[in-house]
């Protein structure tokens, strides 16, 4: 328009985007009503079969008069042969539907814009908005949510006091809504239908299935409720799973009779958790459901830091070399009643925190406290993925670690090992101060095994700075190596598959020689 700053709003009609709530047309707000009586075109978007929700909801408030532009989508969760594929097909339709409702808007008519449940929350009129808000004057009218709608319907508080909520869209990943429904204290997924079967999954993982309700169609005449577990067909797009807060709100009396027991003395519980070798890919479902419910961490100050702060939680870090110390702080916290999650690199049941707890259970006063062990990713899986499966056939594990064992009987383990041809993992094969270690164990080995065997060395496995080398029982560099690697030594039958242009793979057969 001529003399107008660039991004001004145009003169013209006005833009309403208009939430008509979950389904119930009494939910509507009188803004809402008002928009939609006073508006001179009322838009309103749909599937391809035409029915469209939104009109449904709204329909007792359009006047015969109105003019109504059906916007009918390409594309909803099916399938599409556009060549640029899904979002290509969409994007086309709200560039074309905007420029439609752009020639009322210039031509002076007030467009509503309807919208099911509110527009700024997974609402269709968002991408409307984006196209139009800079070019004309525009409102946008907030709505009851489909998820406030449901918990209404389930009879179910969702959320109290310091209780953080998270809203999910079932279309992530199974193992990311997984994650998330483990660590929020009260959630919503949204964005069923064909996504359902992985959404129930990720709750069952979580461990939250047993509260999670799931709700179709919330406020409107086919409204359903059930408990999750008990959904096993098909469901619309138009439904929801809620997981409100584990526990009940509650009058204020009865709060502080609750508060006044929960601070009463009484047994808590330890999960020795397996972080894995490195970042939040590494940690198992059941890993983090342990580390989001605990009331406190307790562990080397390093793998602590691998674990995101929350509200609420302690976390006792210290120094690497004083696990004994850890696990019975970790026990006595759990004595006072506390829910405690020690954690650990790797899987806490080889060369980790598992055994320093268990050391300090036993003969100690901690009958009452509840000790489980919550496997990882080990480091010697994760390195020997790296390069194939040099860990294939039967293999043993070492710690040259001579802190807490004598030195000979490292030595004697070695022998024995490569007598029996076995694949090795090798774990803490050199620190600062132990550097001799590392050629005595080579020394060793090769009193039974060929120069050539194939040798993997794994530094930071899943780390920025991992380093992964395949080389040979003779000729790896020992100086190289610390406390962050991880060295596997192949057996006499193990294989390196030599890749043009990529590197090598390594794999010891299933089968041995008769």
């Amino acid at each position: 328009m001529a003399g107008q700053d660039e991004g001004a709003p145009q003169r013209g009609g006005r833009l309403f985007g208009v939430g008509v709530g979950p389904g119930d047309p009494e939910l509507l707000t009188l803004k809402a009503t008002r928009a939609i009586a006073d508006a001179d075109v009322v838009a309103y978007p749909s599937a391809r079969h035409g029915r469209s929700v939104a009109r449904r909801i709204a329909a007792p408030y359009l006047r015969a008069d109105h003019l109504e532009v059906l916007l009918r989508f390409p594309v909803t969760t099916e399938l599409t042969e556009h060549p640029g594929g899904y979002e290509v097909a969409l994007c086309e339709f709200y560039d074309a539907a905007s420029e439609e409702l752009a020639e009322h808007l210039a031509a002076g008519r007030d467009v509503a814009i309807l919208c099911e449940g509110d527009p700024f929350f997974y609402g269709s009129y968002m991408y409307f908005h984006e196209r139009l808000a800079t070019r004309f004057e525009t409102t946008v009218i907030p709505a009851v949510t489909a998820f406030s709608a449901a918990a209404a319907a389930a009879g179910r508080p969702l959320v109290k006091r310091d209780d953080v909520f998270m809203a999910l869209p079932g279309t992530l990943p199974a193992q990311t809504l997984a994650r998330h429904l483990a660590s929020a204290d009260a959630a919503v997924v949204m964005k069923l239908g064909r996504t359902f079967p992985k959404v129930r999954e990720a709750a069952e993982q979580a461990g939250v299935a047993e509260r999670a309700v799931y709700v179709e169609r919330a406020s409107s005449s086919e409204q359903r409720l059930a408990p999750l577990r008990e959904v096993e067909h098909d469901v619309p797009y138009m439904s929801l799973v809620l997981v409100p807060t584990d526990q009940h709100a509650s009058a204020p009396a009865e709060g502080a009779r609750r508060e006044h027991e929960a601070r009463r003395p009484r047994p808590g519980s330890v999960a020795v958790v397996g972080l894995g070798p490195a970042g939040p890919d590494w940690l198992t479902p059941e890993a983090r459901a342990e580390l989001a419910a605990a009331d406190a961490l307790v562990g080397y100050a390093t793998y602590l830091a691998r674990v995101p702060a929350r509200v609420g939680q302690d976390r006792h870090g210290s120094d690497n070399r004083v696990e004994a110390d850890r696990a019975r702080h970790a026990l006595e916290l759990a004595a006072a009643g506390a829910r405690i999650a020690v954690v650990s690199s790797g899987d806490p049941g080889i060369f980790a925190m598992a055994s320093a707890v268990l050391e300090q259970l036993e003969g100690a006063a901690f009958d009452g406290v509840e000790v489980r062990v919550v496997p990882g990713l080990s480091a010697m899986q994760a390195a020997a993925s790296r390069v194939g499966a040099p860990l294939g056939h039967d293999f043993a594990v070492v710690s040259l670690s001579d802190v807490l064992k004598p030195w000979e009987v490292i030595e004697r383990r070695l022998d024995a090992i490569a007598a029996a041809d076995l694949a090795l993992a090798i774990y803490n094969p050199a620190s600062r101060t132990r550097r001799t270690q590392l050629e005595a164990a080579r020394a060793v080995l090769l009193r039974h095994r060929d120069p050539e065997t194939p040798v993997v060395v794994a530094r930071a496995v899943g780390a920025a700075e991992e380093s992964i080398a395949v080389t040979t029982l003779g000729g790896f560099p020992a100086e190289q190596v610390d406390m962050r690697t991880l060295l596997l030594v192949g057996s006499s039958t193990t294989r390196v598959i030599a890749r043009h242009g990529r590197p090598p793979q390594v794999y010891t057969p299933r089968r041995y020689p008769a």
